[in-house]
């Protein structure tokens, strides 16, 4: 017998960890069951006789459909648009009245070599050997997470999986849609700056140079503005370039250094605790990350209910997907207070996280028992403000930054020519004087 490590949820939606001895997954998967556990994952805790299961990966007996096998050299997870057209897909058809198995069958078809093909072939054989599809989805907790599976677990205990499973094919696209849409607000500033640092290291470097070497041959008192420029490139060039030449080559794999360090501080948890808040309190884009962030919880939240997740077990969810570390301890707190009989809202504004009309639209929605509905309004308001907000940043930043280069540009290019209309000038003067 093997022995499995699980990962399940109680029926109040409170996590539990354990380990079963079983012939097989599906047979431990049954053993959890019987305990009264709703397993989310299931890891074969020894592979190939005592070699200890690396990366989360389990593997069971072969035709069971819940494993998992990765190579190192192959992607482990797929992109946000590539989940949200499989899940429209997979609505699509289980609305039209094809069967789960058949789906997955024709999906798995139409999908190239690579993880989501890979898993849609095991889900296929977990399915036809009788396992659910929640099931079979959570052995894939790279490709589909906790708030992806218990959807369709909620869809599959009453009954509506396909209405489920459009509401997460909506979900998960008006997702990504916002999640693009803050990324390209903050891509163009980004490209613009490294551009105009790409293009003040040439010219410190090379272009500033020349002209110094013009301006030492000749006996000419330069502006203070030329003086400037000139010290600045000498100072990079003395201390980077003359130096330590090979350190131009390096400078472009500065920004590489610069992002491995920022992903290393934040997978640790105060590093992680410490960006998230920063996120939340940045002068422009904090709004932003706010709403964003707001709009993400409200949704989530509002589809897990609508779709029969208890509330503990939604919270549950919502914290482990929210994507800021932040919201993440705020909806926790508020998940402990209500497992004490609290309300939502109240333990919502003591967090000092959520906007004041948040809180009230919740408050509405519980004393009217339509709060799936309120969160769902919340969720598109919020959505529209984010998108105000990327169009007013964008429109805002892209003058700012003209504006910018500009001031850069005419000094270095005042700064280079000023000296030489003096020249000009005072060549043209002794010529004159020297005439008859």
């Amino acid at each position: 017998m093997a022995r499995f490590k699980y990962v399940a949820m109680t029926d109040k939606g409170v996590e539990v960890n354990g380990a079963v001895s079983a012939e097989n997954q599906v047979a431990a998967i049954q053993q959890i069951r019987d305990l009264g556990y709703f397993p989310t994952q299931v890891i074969e805790e020894t592979l190939r006789g005592g070699a200890a299961a690396r990366a989360g990966v389990a593997k069971a007996e072969k035709g069971t459909g819940l494993n998992i096998e990765i190579s190192i050299l192959t992607p482990r997870t797929i992109s946000g648009r590539v989940l949200a057209i499989f899940t429209r897909q997979l609505a699509v058809l289980i609305d039209a009245g094809l069967p789960l198995l058949k789906s997955l069958r024709v999906l798995e078809e139409q999908q190239k070599p690579g993880p989501l093909k890979n898993a849609l072939a095991g889900m296929g054989q977990a399915v036809e050997s009788g396992s659910t599809f929640s099931e079979a989805l959570a052995a894939y907790p790279r490709l589909f997470n906790k708030l992806f599976v218990n959807m369709v677990k909620a869809g599959e205990a009453g009954g509506v999986l396909e209405v489920v499973l459009n509401r997460l094919a909506e979900f998960v696209e008006k997702s990504e849609k916002l999640k693009s849409k803050v990324k390209s607000a903050m891509i163009y500033p980004i490209a613009v700056i490294s551009f105009a640092i790409a293009v003040l290291v040439l010219l410190m470097t090379f272009i500033v140079p020349k002209f110094r070497a013009i301006f030492e041959n000749v006996d000419l008192k330069l502006p203070a503005m030329t003086q400037l420029l000139i010290n600045i490139s000498s100072f990079f060039r003395s201390n980077i370039y003359y130096t330590h030449p090979p350190f131009i080559g390096i400078i472009p794999l500065i920004p590489l250094g610069i992002y491995l360090l920022f992903r290393f501080i934040k997978s640790t948890e105060r590093g992680k605790m410490f960006f998230d808040a920063a996120k939340l309190n940045l002068p422009i884009f904090g709004v932003l990350v706010r709403k964003s962030a707001v709009a993400r919880f409200s949704r989530t939240l509002g589809t897990l209910i609508t779709s029969g997740v208890p509330i503990l077990q939604a919270l549950n969810i919502v914290r482990e997907t929210s994507g800021n570390e932040v919201i993440s301890q705020a909806v926790g707190n508020v998940h402990d207070s209500i497992r004490e009989g609290e309300s939502i809202a109240g333990p919502l504004r003591d967090t000092k996280v959520f906007m004041p009309m948040v809180i009230s639209m919740i408050e509405v929605g519980e004393e009217t028992g339509k709060l799936p509905d309120m969160l769902m309004k919340i969720a598109d308001v919020y959505d529209n403000d984010v998108d105000n907000a990327v169009a007013g940043i964008t429109s805002i930043i892209e003058p700012i930054l003209i504006v910018m280069l500009a001031v850069i540009v005419g000094f270095i290019v005042i700064a280079l020519f000023l000296p030489l209309i003096g020249l000009i000038r005072g060549m043209s003067g002794e010529g004159e004087t020297a005439g008859p």
